[in-house]
């Protein structure tokens, strides 16, 4: 499977896509980040292993602990893969005006 394909696959899932939206915030420990979910932690860090094989995000250790942060790099496919649709879409709307 393709870094591509993996990104894909991992935001279709939506505890991984609230686990990203709570890294926006800044660089957590998988504590804090369970903490915060309905689900254990083990289960957080299988969502946080498929997001890093995704490249999504990346981690360091700090002591006892495994610190996660956003992988702004990883996400370059993934703007460019939705930007083509939001081109196409702001194409779409300017042919609509065009005809009025």
């Amino acid at each position: 499977m393709t870094y591509e394909q993996a990104q894909l696959d991992a935001l279709g899932d939506g505890t991984r896509r609230a686990i990203l939206d709570h890294l926006l915030a800044g660089p957590m420990p998988v504590g804090k980040l369970a903490a915060d979910f309905p689900i254990s932690r083990p289960a957080i860090s299988q969502h946080l292993k498929i997001l890093k094989d995704a490249n999504l995000v990346t981690d360091r250790v700090d002591g006892t602990r495994r610190v996660y942060q956003i992988n702004s790099a990883g996400f370059e496919f993934l703007r460019d893969y939705f930007d083509r649709f939001w081109s196409h879409a702001l194409d779409a709307f300017k042919n609509k005006v065009e005809e009025q």
